[in-house]
């Protein structure tokens, strides 16, 4: 099994990049690949998915964020790729939080994500993620936020206009709280 792969990033492409090391190129699955640069040097830590009819590789960033896939693969009914999908557009942070939380409706907004799987992601992770290094109490992106308002139904103009005005050292529930006082305004 590998570990991780360091190497050139060759190419990229909607849902994977290529990286090469010793000339090879390896095919591996990514959350967000365009937040790699061609021709960059990179460390990606990756899980091997060997099946029948395919051998896979999914990459992240960081051991924590790996960690956190494979918590997630355990769950009954959630695959490698709608795994990765949770890393496309959430953070470690809102992720394990909302878990934590029972936050079915944040869990929900990830592609593929319904309402039984999010309920079964709750029941089969919520406190059992202590050991991962993430800082839940504080959340500094404010993508969770844009996602909980845009989930409410606010206009993405509405939010980018007040967004700026919310508090980022607040935890995302008082951020949450702060912009929907400015948003009815």
């Amino acid at each position: 099994m590998y570990n991780y792969i360091t190497g050139k990033v060759t190419f990229v492409e909607a849902n994977m990049i290529v990286i090469e090391n010793n000339g090879i190129g390896y095919s591996v699955f990514v959350a967000n690949p365009y937040s790699f640069e061609e021709g960059s040097e990179t460390t990606v830590y990756v899980y091997n998915q060997i099946r029948e009819d395919e051998h896979s590789l999914y990459g992240f960033k960081s051991k924590d964020e790996r960690e956190l896939f494979l918590k997630l693969l355990n769950v009954k009914g959630l695959g490698p790729k709608v795994g990765l999908g949770f890393f496309a557009t959430g953070s470690m942070a809102g992720i394990v939080d909302a878990i934590d939380r029972e936050n079915v409706l944040y869990l929900k907004k990830f592609p593929k994500v319904g309402d039984k799987l999010a309920k079964q992601i709750v029941l089969d992770l919520k406190g059992k993620l202590g050991g991962l290094n993430i800082d839940v109490g504080k959340n500094n992106d404010s993508f969770e936020l844009i996602s909980v308002l845009e989930s409410l139904g606010y206009k993405s103009a509405d939010i980018n206009k007040i967004v700026p005005n919310v508090d980022k050292e607040l935890d995302i529930e008082s951020q949450v709280k702060e912009a929907l006082k400015l948003l009815l305004k």
